[in-house]
Formats: C-alpha cells, sequence, structure tokens
C-alpha cells in the first residue's frame, strides 16, 4: 500500500465530502470539521493554505464552464484580450526546467494524456501547474498530482466523466498483469 502525504489525504477527504467547493463551509469551519475528522493541525493548515491558493486561482480571470468543460476569461476583459490570450488548440505547451523537476516525466504524461483526451482544458492545465509548484516536495507522484487535477476539477465544477475519474482514481502500481 502507498503512502499518502498527510496534506494529500487532507485534500481527499474535502474532495469526498464537500463537492464542488460551494458546499465547502468557510476556512475556518472546515479547519474546525477537518479536525473534528481527525486531522494533525499542522497537515490542515498546509491543506488550507494550499486551497486559498486554489480560491486564488479560481478568482484570477479563469471561468470554466461546467458542461462543456471550456475555459473562459474574465467578461470584463475586452474582446482583444480575450482573443490574445485564449489558447489555440494546435499550441504546444513548453515546460520550464523548474516545471520540468517539479511535475516529473509522469507528471507531464498524465497532463499530456488528459488535455489530449479532452479531459483538461489549457486553461484548467495551468491552474493544475501552478497548485502542483505550490506543493514543496519535488517531484510529485503521480497519484498525488491526480489528486491534485482532482482539485482542480472539484473547485471549478467539473465532473470528469466515468473512464478520466477512474484513471485519476485508480493506482496504477497495484495493478496486475493479465
Amino acid at each position: 500500500m502507498r503512502y499518502i502525504e498527510p496534506m494529500y489525504e487532507v485534500l481527499v477527504f474535502v474532495y469526498e465530502h464537500f463537492w464542488g467547493g460551494q458546499a465547502c463551509p468557510d476556512r475556518a469551519q472546515l479547519g474546525r470539521r477537518l479536525s473534528a475528522a481527525g486531522f494533525e493541525r499542522d497537515d490542515i493548515q498546509q491543506a488550507l493554505a494550499w486551497l486559498d491558493g486554489l480560491r486564488s486561482a479560481g478568482t484570477a480571470g479563469t471561468r470554466i464552464d461546467p458542461d462543456t468543460h471550456a475555459a473562459a476569461n474574465d467578461p470584463a476583459m475586452d474582446s482583444a484580450l480575450d482573443t490574445a490570450r485564449a489558447p489555440n488548440p494546435r499550441s504546444l505547451r513548453v515546460y520550464l526546467p523548474a516545471e520540468l523537476t517539479h511535475l516529473g516525466a509522469e507528471g507531464i504524461r498524465l497532463l499530456h494524456f488528459l488535455e489530449h483526451a479532452g479531459a483538461l482544458p489549457a486553461a484548467l492545465r495551468e491552474v493544475v501547474i501552478e497548485r502542483a509548484l505550490a506543493v514543496p516536495e519535488p517531484p510529485l507522484s503521480p497519484q498525488d498530482l491526480k489528486i491534485i487535477v482532482l482539485m482542480v476539477y472539484w473547485h471549478f465544477g467539473v465532473e470528469p466523466d466515468l473512464l478520466v475519474q477512474d484513471e485519476l482514481c485508480d493506482d496504477a502500481s497495484q495493478r496486475l498483469a493479465h
């Protein structure tokens, strides 16, 4: 059985108990609920700080249509800026050396797979990368990155289809070859 860092255990608990972020209580109440659930204070604080960063990423102009998973910029921006910021579907994401180190080759493969499967639009991919870089211990394991992807979906109210959800919740290291 794989060891999960305590902060990720807290995030998984939040994901499972407060779907979509809308049902999630405010920071103080969430902290009390997590404490009552038996999580350690330091782990709760680390997870709450990570969630604060996720909320900030969600208010920085990225909106996601939960039905189409399409990203849209802040409506207050003029159309020229919207056009300039809209990712071209044929564009190529070049990862910085620090991103490569932090995400690792398996993490990059996971993001590439999700993006090309249509499950991770470019705007959400950037939020995932930003939140992954906010975790202090590189490189991230693929399982930890999957939790981050699920938390980004959770925050934006995107419910992945069952096959994607199965891929994100499955631990490949526990699979048996036939």
